[in-house]
């Protein structure tokens, strides 16, 4: 199985998230890629790409409630060239500052709904950091991730013997 990270980020937040995913988590799994979801569109679910795949979104938060600029392109083709990918399992990190708290965390959580939308398994509740804290999120995302993906791996084994 492998861990396929997409990263939207402005500030490398993100970025640094899933660069401590990487090197923490790395024993669970048979890869860890990590992909900036620069120009990046639907096509990354693609179920040749998704096949012994988990998907993990791992999104800051930017401006009013928005996805990352780097982000964009693959946030609008979701809605732009719509698909089923009811093949795709996935989880959601999402990066924000609740000090904006009517916007806190829309950028993954906006991809973790239009996901959804779309008929993919989501694993587990959206794991949100919160900026104004004073915790490093590459800490916290690390520890989240490592029980998150122990947890869907145990259900995805369990899901296999059952099929």
């Amino acid at each position: 199985m492998k861990l396929k990270i997409l990263v939207g980020t402005m500030t490398s937040t993100a970025d640094y998230v899933a660069q401590a995913i990487q090197m923490d988590c790395a024993d669970l799994v048979s890869s860890i890629e990590i992909t900036m979801m620069d120009d990046l569109d639907i096509s990354v679910f693609d179920a040749a790409h998704a096949e012994d795949a988990i998907y993990l979104i791992c999104s800051s938060t930017y401006g009013s409630g928005d996805v990352p600029d780097n982000a964009r392109a693959l946030y609008e083709s979701l809605a732009e060239q719509p698909q089923f990918l009811g093949h795709v399992r996935y989880g959601v990190m999402a990066l924000g500052d609740r000090t904006y708290l009517q916007t806190f965390c829309f950028g993954g959580k906006k991809f973790g709904e239009r996901l959804l939308d779309l008929g993919a398994q989501r694993i587990g509740e959206v794991w949100c950091h919160d900026a104004s804290s004073g915790t490093l999120p590459e800490t916290e995302g690390a520890e989240w991730c490592r029980q998150w993906l122990a947890s869907a791996l145990a259900g995805i084994g369990q899901s296999a013997a059952t099929a």
